[in-house]
């Protein structure tokens, strides 16, 4: 090569460098052309490097600048015309060109945009200018603004547009969300049934004791083969005694018979009605007389021997019907509430550990035990085939609960704050809501929502109080308590 054509080569390259500096410096033409070329040279690059990738067809500017950015590629971006700390301008963004503001999970801040330019994001929507409402404080807080204002760290506060206003909305981005591991579930309508356990024993049922006793001394002649523990039927016979005031009396009736005066006085004897009978049928007194059973039982009782006498008052058997038993159950006093007579219970015994009995709650006593702080209950239950015998331990699961279904979330689901309870509703896209709601009954790892929530909607079970932290959840809660909405304002044209 020559010395003339180096020098020529030389003189070319300063030429166009010092167009392209004048093109970067104003936006026309001749930056449109510079732009057309540094496209295709960069088009031409892999070709020259033996690269196989095509290159990127070229698409034509057009629109107005929306911002600028550094030449460098650096997220810095400015709403006005800058350069660099060595002298270089920035690079004009046009409306038509593909930008995006975030790296996929936060945004980039501007360098000077503090209020003094136009929002980029906004400029870049489609669909023309919105209406906007106010403006909210950028890290969640429950604050708002009718103009454009900053916060203490210099964060330029959002603006809410027409449509977007969502009061204590919280919004998490997608990214987030799924590194948190939010997991939700939906409220639904079911049937809560909370068992309250205590322990009890069984007991004779009081209606179904029978005791025999006198009312006059009489003399025991024979006792039938009855012992403790030996079942007898009604009107089996136990023994056979002599009473002299019982013949007495006898034969007064039989000399008025036809008179109530005479039968009363042997029935207040407690003789037995068939012996009354047999004395008006023969028309005679009989030297002694039969006792027999009152009632189908076990004989639980014998104090009776052959040829004893019995005083007026001893009791001689006692008989008792165990085809019913009573349970009789303690309640602690923080369960007692939901504990309802007709309710039905299921007890367990000991010595059949496998099976249950259903009984129902009869009655519940209206003194509590002073030491145990407990209340007593009763519960009625069957037992036809006589193996519940008195003082057996019980466990006892009383079913409390309404049969009907109601709305219910999973426990998981509910923030308690100590003043009210919380749940956060999932309205989608990143988008969580707080809601103040009234807890009822709980039970089976669920718990009943009688107002702020209604069947079908989708509530935060897991990394809530993630969401919390994240979103800076109180704020949003205080606002929900003390709504203040200064949109009336920020149409106005008020201030804050």
């Amino acid at each position: 090569m020559t010395r003339a054509a180096w020098f020529a080569g030389a003189l070319a390259a300063l030429a166009a460098g010092g167009l392209g500096y004048a093109a970067g410096r104003q936006d026309g033409p001749v930056s449109a052309l510079v732009d057309r070329a540094r496209h295709g040279v960069a088009g031409l690059l892999p070709a020259a490097q033996g690269g196989d990738a095509a290159p990127a067809p070229f698409k034509p500017l057009s629109g107005s600048v929306v911002y600028y950015r550094d030449p460098d590629g650096k997220p810095v971006y400015s709403a006005s015309p800058m350069v660099t700390a060595d002298g270089r301008a920035f690079r004009a963004v046009h409306a038509s060109e593909d930008v995006r503001f975030d790296d996929g999970d936060g945004e980039a801040v501007p360098a000077d945009m503090a209020g003094n330019g136009p929002q980029p994001v906004e400029a870049a929507k489609p669909g023309g200018d919105r209406r906007i409402l106010y403006y909210r404080n950028p890290m969640g807080l429950a604050d708002t603004s009718p103009v454009p204002r900053t916060d203490s760290m210099g964060m330029d506060y959002i603006p809410v547009y027409a449509g977007e206003d969502e009061s204590g909305v919280v919004t998490v981005s997608p990214g987030k969300v799924q590194r948190m591991g939010v997991r939700t579930a939906l409220a639904e309508r079911r049937v809560l049934s909370v068992p309250v356990r205590a322990p009890g024993s069984v007991e004779e049922d009081e209606r179904r004791i029978s005791v025999i006793a006198m009312r006059t001394d009489a003399f025991i002649e024979t006792v039938e083969p009855v012992t403790t523990g030996d079942h007898v039927h009604k009107g089996q016979p136990l023994l056979r005694l002599f009473a002299p005031e019982i013949n007495a009396v006898a034969a007064q009736y039989l000399t008025s018979i036809g008179y109530a005066g005479g039968r009363r006085r042997l029935e207040n004897l407690a003789i037995p009605p068939e012996v009354i009978d047999e004395i008006e049928r023969t028309h005679t007194v009989p030297p002694s007389i039969v006792w027999s059973a009152p009632r189908d039982g076990v004989v639980v009782e014998r104090n009776v021997s052959d040829g004893m006498k019995a005083k007026s008052g001893d009791v001689l058997f006692r008989i008792v019907d165990h085809t019913r038993v009573w349970v009789l159950a303690d309640v602690t006093e923080r369960d007692l509430a939901g504990v309802a007579e007709g309710q039905k219970a299921t007890v367990q015994v000991r010595a059949f550990p496998d099976r249950a009995f259903t009984g129902t709650v009869t009655r519940i006593y209206p003194h509590l035990n002073m030491e145990t702080r407990t209340a007593r209950l009763r519960i009625e239950l069957p037992n036809p085939d006589g193996v519940l015998r008195p003082s057996m331990y019980a466990d006892v699961a009383i079913a409390t609960g309404d049969a009907k279904p109601v709305v219910a979330v999973p426990d998981d689901a509910i923030i308690d704050t100590g003043e009210r309870q919380i749940v956060l509703l999932d309205r989608g896209e990143g988008r969580f809501e707080p809601k103040a709601v009234k807890v009822g009954q709980r039970g089976q790892g669920y718990a009943e929502i009688r107002e702020g929530v209604t069947a079908g909607d989708r509530v935060v079970t897991a990394a809530n109080f993630l969401i919390d932290a994240e979103s800076n959840l109180k704020a949003a809660l205080h606002a929900l308590a003390a709504p203040k909405d200064d949109r009336p304002a920020a149409s106005l044209g008020g201030k804050p």
